[in-house]
């Protein structure tokens, strides 16, 4: 497919003038090796290796101070999950740099992988204080479309615009995804998603983790493909997949490692009532949902709206975490509900405390009683409270009281 501008550009040329290292991990085939080689040939001159390449992995391993010492000038480093080893001699070369060329280090190394790997402490330990990280999701809506990615900014600046009808939720949804398959259509959907889990379980797992039961990894996926949206309820999903609850866990914790899966944590503040802790999960692409519930999109949008109502909450998420991923100033991404009920399935917040809130609504029209977990978390937080929307199939922005509405769903891609 032709080129598509990546809307995390920007923010990695920031970050590689002032860290000595910057990890840009995420899911694979999202687009890391493309957007890192177009960079070097470009905005960011440096030498590109990959560790998928056998020859260079081995030196890597064998001589790793002097495989990172030998290049002059910046060097991208592809893959680099595939040798954890790295990182320590990683933090020796660049102290050294550091002391012989002081801020000109900054830049220095550039490196890529499909794993977040800072969950292991013994790998990531090394780089506190010496490099930054930034994730690369698959397409998001606004980049595939050619659109700005300015959602955050105008759900914080309250500006909301009516739909126009020119494109279907579905056409979007199909289009916001891995990059080779945007657009496509299912038969590649399911071809492509075969090899990619095949890869992803049968090599990339054996990578982090020695697995006992490697073969209950795909059913514990359906699994909790089925759940998405609901509080993770760990017991339940163990019970399901025939499998004892640490076990269960430890298996999930590496699906989120290898960012196939994700949970957003309960917002609460220490505001005097008990709410409902547990997170909410949710697959890291909303077409690998619909492979995984055996589901076309477009027959689940005219024959199962019930199904698609889950479906459509998973986009919305995957959407915000793509959008917040080039966030100049840090966010945070969760969900509310209370003990009575009450909920609102996103919420944004600044590190100044200021809050934005969406709730999704796969229906045309909207009442009163639709924005009561809106109005709850307007009531516990006052002047925090930005805005509250309901993203919604309607065509109108209307409003509910002050500072909630009802917006269409365009407004996600602009």
């Amino acid at each position: 497919m032709e080129h598509i501008n990546r809307h995390i550009r920007k923010k990695l040329l920031q970050i590689l003038g002032v860290s000595p290292v910057v990890f840009l991990n995420g899911p694979r085939q999202s687009g890391k090796s493309t957007l890192v080689q177009a960079m070097a040939k470009k905005e960011y001159p440096a030498e590109y290796v990959s560790f998928d390449n056998p020859m260079q992995m081995a030196t890597a391993v064998n001589t790793p101070e002097s495989f990172l010492k030998e290049p002059k000038g910046p060097l991208i480093i592809d893959e680099v999950q595939l040798v954890p080893e790295i990182f320590r001699p990683l933090k020796i070369v660049v102290d050294q740099l550091r002391q012989e060329y002081g801020s000109k280090t900054n830049g220095r190394f550039l490196i890529t992988g499909s794993a977040n790997i800072l969950a292991l402490p013994k790998l990531s330990d090394p780089l506190v204080g010496r490099m930054n990280v930034l994730t690369l999701y698959p397409l998001s809506c606004a980049e595939a479309l050619g659109g700005t990615g300015d959602f955050i900014g105008r759900l914080f600046n309250k500006e909301f615009k009516a739909d126009s009808g020119e494109l279907k939720l579905t056409e979007v949804i199909s289009i916001s995804t891995f990059p080779e398959i945007s657009g496509a259509g299912v038969h590649k959907h399911t071809s492509w998603f075969d090899g990619y889990l095949t890869t992803i379980l049968q090599r990339d797992v054996r990578t982090l983790a020695e697995i006992s039961k490697i073969s209950t990894l795909p059913n514990l996926l359906r699994i909790i493909a089925n759940r998405v949206g609901g509080l993770v309820n760990e017991a339940d999903i163990a019970r399901d997949a025939g499998l004892n609850h640490v076990t269960s866990r430890s298996y999930k914790t590496l699906f989120k490692m290898l960012f196939i899966t994700f949970e957003l944590t309960p917002w609460y503040r220490n505001i005097g009532k008990r709410l409902v802790k547990a997170p909410k999960g949710y697959l890291i692409d909303t077409l690998l949902l619909c492979y995984l519930l055996g589901y076309e999109l477009d027959d689940l949008a005219k024959n199962r709206p019930e199904l698609f109502g889950h479906v459509f909450e998973n986009f919305v998420a995957t959407e915000l975490l793509k959008l917040m991923s080039f966030q100049d100033k840090r966010m945070d991404l969760f969900h509310f509900r209370t003990s009575d009920n009450k909920e609102v399935d996103f919420v944004i917040e600044k590190t100044n405390g200021q809050l934005a809130a969406i709730e999704v609504k796969h229906r045309d029209y909207l009442s009163n009683s639709d924005f009561k977990g809106l109005r709850e978390l307007q009531q516990l937080t006052g002047d925090d409270f930005i805005s509250g929307i309901i993203l919604y199939r309607g065509q109108d922005v209307v409003p509910f009281g002050q500072n909630l509405w009802a917006v269409p769903i365009n407004n996600l891609w602009g």
